[in-house]
């Protein structure tokens, strides 16, 4: 991952971090351990902290969206022990928290002008979570799981996430429709280690007891802190280094993607937010590998920023003072109270 795609992703954290600190003020929440904590909220009384009222009360009234809550949050060992297990979508960092509060809006996927905006038939109900099942050479299928389902398009959500991970080559060109769909030589390559990372401490013959915790002045502290960590970054990067790679590719989840809308007859869409442009440039990449004119057709790419535009005024309102997601070029908020958006929602 280059440098300034972290950068993209660290500083929307950042500010989703802010915005939420905020947001989370008078609602059941806790903060993860760490340098950077992550509002995470609880349920609480028929409602949801990370989520608009009336998109949680259609949530809970409907058993196979609410299934999406039985995904165990992956990092609950950094957060404080509660009775309830943490679940991904209490995150205030889940791009399927944010994809659920926009497409379980009552009057979202009714809207003409959402349907219009994403290509969808009238009658079609948004599926979370639709495995995907793309056929393999060996005539298995795999269990891709697509975001959403919304009649003939798949959605792939995006919000803090660094990327679309790497797989080896080895994994996608098992897929019975990888050579019919894309040209190989124009995928994103990457070469991936095929055994764990060590730490520094880890290389013992480099490893010094200099630079061991002792009694110092506090005008050296600095100093020496900055000549350690120099030091054992050079010891790791020279371990890494030496570590056997196999071929890989990068953007996975969206070959994987591709390959489920060619397998299905579908479209696919991903969407992602204005501020992640790193995200949108590595659609593209994948996207101009695409062999099949008329398979090129049907992919696109689209930002929370323009959806916002078309969606009811209640959820525009929370898009905005929960996520900084508002119509562009429409400013976002900054500082303002954030109650007003349950009134008047349909």
């Amino acid at each position: 991952m280059a440098e300034g795609n972290g950068s993209y992703a660290s500083q929307l954290r950042q500010e989703l971090c802010l915005r939420n600190r905020q947001h989370a003020r008078g609602r059941a929440h806790v903060e993860s351990y760490g340098s950077a904590p992550v509002i995470v909220y609880a349920p609480e009384e028929g409602r949801h902290g990370n989520f608009l009222d009336a998109a949680y009360a259609a949530i809970v009234e409907r058993p196979e969206w609410a299934r999406r809550f039985d995904k165990i949050h992956a990092q609950g060992r950094s957060l404080p022990m509660a009775e309830r297990r943490w679940r991904e979508l209490d995150s205030s960092m889940s791009s399927d928290a944010l994809l659920m509060n926009v497409f379980c809006m009552p009057g979202v996927v009714e809207s003409e002008a959402v349907r219009r905006m994403l290509g969808v038939e009238a009658d079609a109900a948004p599926v979370f979570g639709w495995m995907a099942r793309v056929p393999l050479k060996n005539g298995r299928t795999d269990r891709t799981e697509v975001d959403m389902r919304l009649g003939g398009l798949l959605v792939e959500a995006k919000l803090t996430e660094a990327d679309f991970l790497s797989r080896s080559a080895g994994i996608l060109e098992a897929y019975r429709d990888f050579d019919d769909v894309f040209e190989r030589d124009l995928l994103p390559r990457v070469a991936l280690r095929t055994v764990r990372r060590k730490e520094a401490m880890e290389f013992p013959e480099e490893f010094s007891q200099e630079w061991e915790d002792v009694a110092v002045p506090d005008s050296e502290i600095d100093a020496r802190t900055r000549i350690a960590s120099a030091y054992h970054a050079e010891i790791v990067a020279k371990g890494i280094a030496q570590q056997p790679t196999e071929p890989g590719y990068a953007g996975y989840q969206l070959i994987r993607n591709v390959l489920a809308a060619h397998a299905h007859g579908c479209s696919f869409c991903l969407m992602h937010d204005a501020r992640r442009p790193d995200l949108r440039e590595a659609w593209f990449q994948v996207m101009s590998a695409v062999k099949p004119a008329e398979m090129r057709v049907r992919l696109k790419a689209a930002t929370w920023q323009e959806l916002a535009a078309v969606l009811p005024a209640g959820l525009q309102a929370f898009l905005d003072w929960k996520y900084g997601i508002a119509a562009q070029p429409k400013m976002t908020s900054i500082t303002r109270s954030g109650d007003g958006w349950n009134e008047g929602c349909p």
